[in-house]
């Protein structure tokens, strides 16, 4: 899931720019003629909203795993650090667009069109939106449903593809979250990223350091990666973590963030001898955060309690925005990745 589209929006021929990257999103994922146009309506609204509203910004797609085995789903955040919008409702309403030269649809239809739709604004702050359009099947119900897991990934110089990748899986009662980091750049490194990530579905029904190792062996005709692996045992309410390289976690409990330590190594060429587990109840409001170096050492959680009830995939991708560098085009492949399987939503959010 390495492949990126990142288009910066500060004028007119951009938001074409983002038409033209939905298209090509929803190809490599397999989506039809309907969901193709579907996601492309809703990267023109999107983009268009930028522009007028906060005067520039980014959209970033990615190809993400969604709750059609096997099929990928197509991600459009849209991230900016404008003015915010004042009234979520209004503009929310099916319809409704203020933005000269849109399409008229408006935020509402981007929520109806999307399979999942969800946003997160702060007047002064800015506004990041996130659409999920799933292949067919999965539009229709046959495999609807709501992810527990969102993230967002950028590559270095808006490369075309990122050296990290994230994905999950189910096996059972077991909920695991991948975020690896291949090393270096490029296509080599997205190779032994995605090369992760493919090789976790196969695994799933294992303990985390099993899965670690288990890739390590898969991964050796490859650069290697670094990697963390989250595991919720949803009978248990536990969460098992552990992580090779340089790659980070914080787990927040209540009000309080625990940073999670990997262990130094390189999963696919330098295996360590021993690799921790760390186990941790899991409560309902618990909420961990996987992201890969190109955030710096020292980031500083979210504190906005309305952003922290939101979609795993905004929080991911405010936290992005936040976070990272300021430094644009970014200097390092980044990836952030949420994981919080109660589901949580709110009236600014949608289910299919």
């Amino acid at each position: 899931m390495s492949r990126v589209w990142e288009i910066p929006v500060h004028d007119s021929t951009r938001v074409r720019d983002a038409r033209v990257a939905a298209e090509a999103a929803s190809a490599a994922a397999g989506l039809g003629q309907e969901r193709t146009a579907a996601a492309a309506l809703v990267a023109t609204e999107l983009a268009t909203n930028l522009l007028k509203h906060a005067e520039e910004g980014r959209m970033v797609l990615n190809l993400v795993d969604g709750p059609a085995a096997g099929a990928p789903s197509v991600q459009l955040c849209s991230l900016d650090q404008g003015p915010g919008i004042a009234d979520v409702g209004t503009a929310l309403r099916d319809g409704f667009s203020t933005a000269e030269g849109s399409l008229g649809a408006g935020l509402g239809s981007c929520r109806r069109l999307a399979n999942a739709f969800h946003l997160h604004s702060v007047p002064g702050r800015g506004t990041v939106t996130t659409a999920r359009v799933d292949p067919e099947a999965a539009h229709t119900g046959a495999s609807a449903g709501e992810v527990p897991v969102g993230g967002i990934t950028v590559a270095l110089d808006q490369a075309e593809h990122s050296g990290d990748a994230w994905g999950w899986a189910r096996s059972g009662p077991l909920l695991t979250l991948l975020l690896a980091d291949g090393l270096g750049h490029g296509a080599k490194a997205a190779h032994a990223s995605t090369a992760a990530v493919e090789e976790l579905h196969a695994g799933a029904h294992l303990p985390p350091v099993e899965i670690l190792r288990r890739l390590h062996t898969a991964l050796r005709r490859t650069r290697g990666v670094a990697a963390v692996v989250a595991q919720v045992d949803t009978e248990r309410r536990e969460l098992r973590f552990a992580g090779v390289g340089n790659a980070g976690a914080r787990l927040r409990t209540g009000d309080t963030w625990t940073s999670l330590i990997s262990h130094p190594g390189i999963v696919g060429a330098y295996f360590p001898a021993r690799v921790p587990l760390r186990k941790m109840p899991w409560h309902a409001d618990s909420l961990l955060v996987v992201h890969s170096d190109g955030l710096p050492s020292r980031w500083s959680p979210p504190d906005d309690p309305g952003l922290l009830a939101r979609d795993p995939s905004v929080v991911a991708a405010t936290i992005l925005r936040d976070a990272s560098s300021p430094a644009r085009p970014v200097r390092d492949d980044t990836s952030v990745a949420v994981l919080a399987p109660d589901r949580r939503t709110s009236s600014h959010d949608s289910r299919p």
